[in-house]
């Protein structure tokens, strides 16, 4: 039996210990792994000494360039039976050419977030102004509605994303997928494990500083919420991890507030399961947040804005609190910091979100069963979308020409 070749064209080289991105990659890749696909992981950026070496679990590494005719040849040698374009970006510049050379491969995007609504958020949140539709229609909102249409099928991270992309963007439903992070069950032992609330101490926050919402979520903690905190409970600290801390993130480390920024966290899990309660102040943003998802595992009660807890528990109640005003936020991470009780009830929660919401085996059989019935049924799925086959012939027209004149200036 010959393998099934599925083509990852990455935005960036996956960093699992850096970003929730990452994790979700890492995650893709074991689900088609499982199904026995021969995998070439593909990328035109340099890789960082977090990336994770794919060639420990036997992935082919394939670094490829961008508007040059040698990925041409690469991907006609390869000829994948699926394309996954991490990010749409990737799909803007490679598409055109996955599709000129692999006619009949599947192409599958990842969006990882919606970028249209982050950036939209961030835009209103700038402005001191209230998110609305006239935000959301924005200039990469119309890039990532044609990268949506020119795909197969796309990969979509949040439920709240997958009603936005159906009601206010009137993306046909057959295009879009559900799919969460996928993780494993946590067992009874795996519980029983983990600290318990007299062995944990200090509050924790997580995430890339390079991602905008992270590091400005860390200035509001900063300014705003931990000297409430600090107030109330004045032997706690607050301990900051995340990858790429500039110094513009490192100057505001403050020992005698206990405000501590600790930099990248080698394992993540370790120094969550040490914490008592996790902050995730985001006040805007997309997807879903692997920081949650970290504290969830580990048994770390949360206190979140909406922004944060969007898309994460469904009709289930949180695994702490929920809170966009300012004093409720500080009085209830207070509060969940001193209740045992309180603590064990939402930490409950917490596992049984990560059970009922975001079982692997689930959202597996879901996959590839819609991979294989749209590979079936592949040429009337593209005549059934003809918005896509229209933004296929203009891409072709105007990005194909443009990459080929870059390459030609550059020979």
């Amino acid at each position: 039996m010959i393998n099934k070749k599925l083509l990852i064209i990455g935005h960036v080289w996956p960093e699992p210990r850096s970003s929730a991105a990452g994790s979700r990659m890492m995650q893709l890749i074991e689900a088609f792994q499982k199904e026995d696909y021969e995998i070439i992981y593909s990328s035109a950026c340099a890789k960082s000494k977090n990336a994770f070496d794919l060639s420990e679990i036997g992935i082919v590494q394939a670094n490829i360039e961008m508007n040059h005719s040698s990925f041409d040849h690469f991907i006609k040698s390869f000829d994948p039976d699926i394309v996954i374009f991490d990010r749409f970006m990737t799909e803007e510049q490679f598409g055109w050419r996955v599709a000129e050379h692999c006619p009949d491969a599947l192409r599958i995007l990842d969006t990882e977030d919606l970028h249209c609504l982050r950036k939209g958020r961030q835009q209103a949140f700038k402005e001191g102004k209230a998110f609305n539709q006239s935000y959301l229609f924005n200039d990469f909102s119309k890039r990532e509605m044609a990268s949506i249409y020119r795909c197969d099928l796309t990969l979509i991270i949040s439920e709240v994303e997958m009603e936005i992309l159906k009601n206010e963007f009137k993306i046909p439903e057959n295009l879009l997928l559900y799919l969460p992070f996928q993780l494993d069950v946590i067992s009874e032992q795996g519980i029983s494990d983990l600290p318990d609330f007299d062995s944990r101490e200090h509050f924790i926050t997580i995430g890339n500083f390079l991602h905008e919402p992270n590091y400005n979520s860390i200035l509001y903690l900063k300014e705003t919420i931990w000297p409430l905190i600090r107030e109330k409970l004045p032997k706690a600290e607050l301990h900051i991890y995340g990858a790429y801390a500039s110094q513009k993130v490192t100057q505001l480390h403050h020992e005698k507030s206990g405000f501590l920024i600790k930099g990248f966290a080698a394992d993540v899990n370790e120094v969550m399961a040490k914490a008592r309660v996790c902050l995730a102040p985001l006040r805007f943003g997309a997807g879903l947040k692997g920081k949650l998802v970290d504290a969830m595992k580990n048994g770390t009660p949360c206190v979140m804005t909406s922004i944060a807890a969007e898309g994460m528990f469904g009709t289930l109640e949180p695994n702490g609190y929920v809170d966009d005003s300012t004093e409720l936020f500080v009085e209830n991470a207070v509060l969940l910091y001193g209740n045992d009780a309180l603590w064990r009830e939402k930490q409950h929660n917490g596992f049984d979100i990560l059970n009922r919401r975001f079982d692997k085996m689930i959202f597996h059989d879901r996959l590839f069963n819609v991979i294989d019935e749209t590979i079936q049924h592949l040429k009337n799925h593209r005549h059934l979308n003809f918005t896509g086959l229209m933004l296929h012939h203009h891409l072709l027209q105007s990005t194909k020409y443009m990459s080929k004149w870059i390459e030609a200036k550059n020979s």
